[in-house]
């Protein structure tokens, strides 16, 4: 049966949940262990093998790193059983190893799906991210604000004062001046210590998770996978890719990009509809973590299709097999 390019994410969405699932099962019994590696390995062994069992010509844009890099889910490797609609696939198995290990909040399983050619190839480098939820005027903030010039400013368009914004930035050394300026304004900041996919989800949920705005840099690839979930769930979201040396602009230049200092808007990172699921593997502010019952792991999941909107939050019981 010949590939077709019919992107039915309706039915493509509920086997996207199930490849979330996977993963975060096979990461159960390495939550708290200190093995973040061994972690890792599981989540990207269950989420391969689920996401061939899917009829889709899949191809990985954003994954485990470069084909020397990543024995499996690496960037450009196939999955699927080659039947069904050509996808672009943005996937982290487990964002959150650090947290996995240590048992500590925000820990996913993480994966997009999107018609071919309409993800952003964004290499293995750091971005510059800046997000809102949804409500405000187009570009309301932009990353050619400063961090206060951003907090005044969106203070103004939601009609309250700097003190009532609240900033999440990922707690790290490059980002002690930025922090030390966005509290000068009065606003509040919440720092993660990972998982900064989750990190720009919360201002889509801004009334459940406390956080108005997002900015700092991390991963280019996560940064592709939260403008994914945004698109879904509405806010905006702009990225500039960061580059330390010539072996990252090589990076950038393998992936098609030739304008280094470009900033992509949301919609420039995934320009078509797109679904996305996370499940949860430790607790967190979006999804819940593992639960453990007598013969049973229940996992929660968000699954969002940007065609319609809709959010769905789903509960899986599954039996644990018995040795």
């Amino acid at each position: 049966m010949a590939p077709t390019n019919d992107f039915n994410d309706r039915m493509l969405s509920l086997g996207l949940a199930r490849v979330s699932e996977a993963a975060a099962h096979a990461s159960a019994k390495l939550i708290g262990r200190g093995d973040e590696k061994a972690a890792d390995q599981a989540a990207v062994n269950a989420m391969r093998d689920q996401l061939n069992m899917l009829d889709i010509k899949g191809t990985v844009v954003i994954g485990e790193g470069e084909r020397d890099e990543a024995p499996m889910l690496f960037i450009g490797e196939e999955v699927g059983s080659g039947n069904g609609p050509e996808v672009d696939i943005a996937l982290d198995p487990l964002e959150g190893t650090t947290l996995t290990a240590k048992d500590m909040p925000n820990a996913l399983t993480v994966i997009a799906m999107a018609p071919r050619g309409t993800l952003l190839h964004a290499p293995d480098v750091y971005m510059d991210k800046l997000a809102v939820g949804p409500g405000y005027p187009k570009d309301v903030v932009s990353l050619e604000m400063s961090p206060a010039e951003r907090v005044r400013a969106l203070a103004k368009a939601g009609g309250v004062t700097p003190e009532d914004i609240t900033v999440c930035i990922l707690e790290r050394p490059r980002h002690e001046e930025m922090i030390a300026e966005v509290r000068s304004t009065g606003a509040a900041i919440r720092l993660i210590t990972d998982g900064d996919v989750a990190g720009v989800i919360h201002v889509a949920e801004a009334e459940i998770t406390g956080i108005d705005m997002y900015m700092g840099s991390g991963g280019a690839p996560e940064g592709v996978l939260a403008a994914a979930a945004l698109k879904c769930m509405g806010g905006q979201m702009w990225g500039r890719l960061m580059f330390r040396n010539d072996d990252e602009r090589g990076r950038a230049a393998k992936a098609g990009i030739t304008d280094l200092n470009r900033i992509y808007t949301r919609d420039e990172m995934v320009t078509a509809d797109v679904i996305f699921s996370a499940t949860g593997v430790t607790n967190g502010s979006i999804v819940k973590g593992l639960r453990r019952e007598p013969g049973f792991i229940e996992t929660e999941t968000i699954l969002m299709r940007s065609k319609t909107g809709s959010v769905r939050r789903m509960f899986y019981r599954n039996p644990v097999k018995r040795a």
